[in-house]
């Protein structure tokens, strides 16, 4: 009995020891070179790296503030710069619609100063398609000198063509009935074979007119392109204004004539400035 109190006494000095070297190892350790814990050194990290993550998040919004603030006055710079864009554009477009202007005023001063005809240039201030007539109305009438039957012509890209003739005529105004309309009728010559036929319109611009009374044995001399001009017969329109050019031809069985479309000379959508003749005065002179 006194031997096994004795054995558990000694374990548990045992015990006590090896806590108080463990104990002491610690803090010596702690308090001697090997792992020294300084207090001032860990807080100062603490800090720094606190710093340092607040410059990073300051600097990162700046950056992001100052990208914000220039992308925007990019765009403002890009907003202006399109907008002096559109500006000379518009101006450039403007010089070369003025100089184009310009350009057909001056070709038509040229040629009706030199044409053998008295003639009137006027300008087309309304066009009527839903009315009885097809017609134009130009800015000239009586004071100006024109009447009713004057035959009317263009000048469009260098070239001259038949447009129709006065059918109303007012004070300051008058209409014309062009070549494309239903009632109008132009004694006409094929200029390569002098064959004489009537064009008609078809009561629409983008229609060919209608070239008749041309026989069919004349068909082998007759080409797509051939031009077609007023033959000056009846007295109605000044000879060899040219009307337009063959588009299509065809024979019909109960026919002995060719139908013959023609498609004018003239581009009447872009027609703005056309020219009235006087052919009564190239007469008076001859009288």
């Amino acid at each position: 009995m006194v031997q096994k109190s004795s054995k558990y006494s000694f374990k548990s000095q045992l015990i006590v020891f090896v806590i108080l070297i463990i104990g002491s190892g610690t803090l010596l350790s702690f308090s001697t070179g090997g792992f020294i814990l300084n207090f001032r050194t860990a807080g100062f990290t603490l800090i720094t790296s606190l710093q340092k993550g607040v410059h990073f998040v300051s600097s990162s919004l700046g950056s992001a503030v100052t990208a914000v603030r220039d992308l925007r006055n990019l765009q403002n710079d890009y907003d202006k710069l399109t907008e002096e864009l559109k500006q000379y554009e518009f101006m450039l477009r403007n010089d070369v619609q003025l100089r184009q202007e310009n350009e057909k005023l001056r070709e038509l001063l040229n040629f009706t100063e030199n044409y053998e005809y008295k003639n009137i240039p006027a300008q087309i201030i309304g066009r009527d398609i839903s009315g009885t007539y097809t017609g134009f109305t130009i800015d000239k009438g009586s004071t100006s000198g024109i009447k009713k039957n004057m035959p009317v012509i263009a000048l469009q890209n260098g070239n001259v063509g038949l447009i129709g003739k006065i059918i109303t005529v007012g004070h300051f105004s008058s209409m014309i009935l062009p070549i494309y309309d239903i009632e109008c009728n132009v004694s006409s010559r094929i200029k390569s074979t002098s064959d004489i036929g009537i064009c008609s319109g078809n009561g629409n611009q983008e229609i060919p007119l209608r070239l008749k009374y041309i026989r069919k044995r004349v068909i082998d001399d007759l080409h797509y392109g051939d031009l077609i001009v007023t033959s000056g017969e009846n007295g109605n329109y000044i000879k060899d204004i040219c009307i337009g050019s063959i588009s299509a031809i065809r024979t019909l069985d109960y026919d002995t004539n060719l139908e013959i479309d023609v498609t004018p000379l003239i581009d009447f959508a872009r027609l703005d400035r056309v020219i009235v003749i006087d052919q009564t005065s190239n007469q008076e002179e001859i009288e």
